[in-house]
């Protein structure tokens, strides 16, 4: 079930007047967790963008860097979160939701800038953060109450790593329901704790504070795609030129590059299986073929858009947080959800340009 969250106040005056002392407890210690760590709610749905404060300063010379403390852990962002969730609802995806930041979130906000005529730099500016809360004003975090059939997966605990031990799965489920939820949300699962820090992710009826994604066709239908290898991302454009939808993407490694020049989409697969052939591919280990069960822990993810490059598709991916950082077998690699948004708008024929 998902509903629009009630303000905290609110919340705290309905809690009150049920007397459920526990509940009120639980609560309170998560209110405590969040400001601790910036991620309250109402910080988030009123984060305004501020300059990041000077840097350190450097070790002098002759200092050693056993002499220094080494660096706290990046928190996540509030201000981030949200402009991450509005890149995220306007199709300029920023990969996973995590309030860190980094290339794909600065690759994100450059396609947007270019989109909207402003200054292209992928700074999130003071600019940049306006124009993301003017166009879209809409809360950016929902609450959401998990589900029996949530509970019910089916997971599969740890998900091999090993072909021939995915082979012999009958669905490449999540690992977990913590993963399920992460995915479902377009987040990671350390976020989705931090923002419920004391929740039981196996209960029934548990209220989460998730961020509120859109799984929204895109504006228009896909006419043109182009992949770009050297930044790592994937532009799709509608009939006028426009763009409509940038990803980020890994794309190819030295081993097995991606395709040059254009080829075309060749149709849709939605819940693909997998096989591997090692007469038609030359990665993986061992000589025998094998088929793996559809899943959104597959290797191509939960959708297959398959290209006229024979072997080579644009689809999903088991692990989203490692899009745009790591390399694949040859192929686009985008998130599970950014996958299913572009395939929504894709028909065969569409051409697919590789710069």
């Amino acid at each position: 079930m998902i509903r629009r969250l009630m303000p905290s106040v609110a919340l705290a005056l309905v809690l009150a007047a049920c007397g459920d002392r526990e509940t009120q407890d639980q609560d309170r210690a998560q209110s405590r967790a969040e400001m601790a760590m910036g991620l309250s709610r109402t910080g988030i749905e009123s984060a305004v963008f501020r300059p990041a404060p000077p840097a350190l300063p450097t070790a002098q010379p002759g200092q050693t860097p056993s002499t220094q403390n080494p660096p706290a852990p990046t928190p996540p962002d509030a201000a981030l979160i949200r402009a991450q969730i509005l890149l995220d609802r306007a199709a300029f995806s920023p990969g996973v939701i995590d309030g860190l930041g980094g290339d794909n979130s600065r690759q994100a906000v450059s396609a947007f800038e270019k989109a909207n005529d402003l200054p292209q730099d992928g700074v999130l500016d003071a600019a940049v953060f306006q124009r993301l809360t003017t166009a879209d004003s809409r809360p950016v975090l929902m609450d959401y109450a998990i589900t029996a059939q949530d509970l019910a997966g089916p997971f599969v605990g740890t998900v091999p790593t090993d072909l021939e031990a995915l082979s012999r799965l009958d669905h490449v489920g999540y690992a977990t329901i913590e993963e399920a939820l992460a995915e479902r949300f377009h987040t990671t699962e350390a976020l989705l704790r931090a923002l419920n820090p004391n929740a039981d992710f196996r209960r029934a009826g548990q209220r989460l504070v998730v961020p509120a994604v859109s799984a929204a066709r895109l504006t228009a239908e896909v006419a043109r795609i182009t992949v770009d290898k050297t930044e790592r991302s994937l532009r799709a454009y509608d009939a006028s030129g426009k763009l409509i939808g940038f990803y980020p993407a890994t794309i190819g490694s030295s081993d097995r590059p991606a395709p040059s020049g254009t080829v075309t989409v060749v149709g849709v697969a939605p819940r693909p299986n997998y096989t591997y052939d090692p007469d038609r591919v030359t990665y993986g280990s061992g000589e025998k073929r094998l088929v793996i069960a559809p899943g959104p822990n597959n290797p191509v993810g939960s959708v297959w858009i398959d290209l006229s490059r024979d072997t080579y598709g644009i689809h999903g991916t088991p692990d989203p947080s490692k899009v745009g950082k790591t390399f694949s077998s040859g192929c686009v690699r985008l998130t599970n959800w950014d996958a299913e948004r572009l395939a929504a708008s894709v028909k065969p024929g569409v051409e697919v340009v590789f710069l």
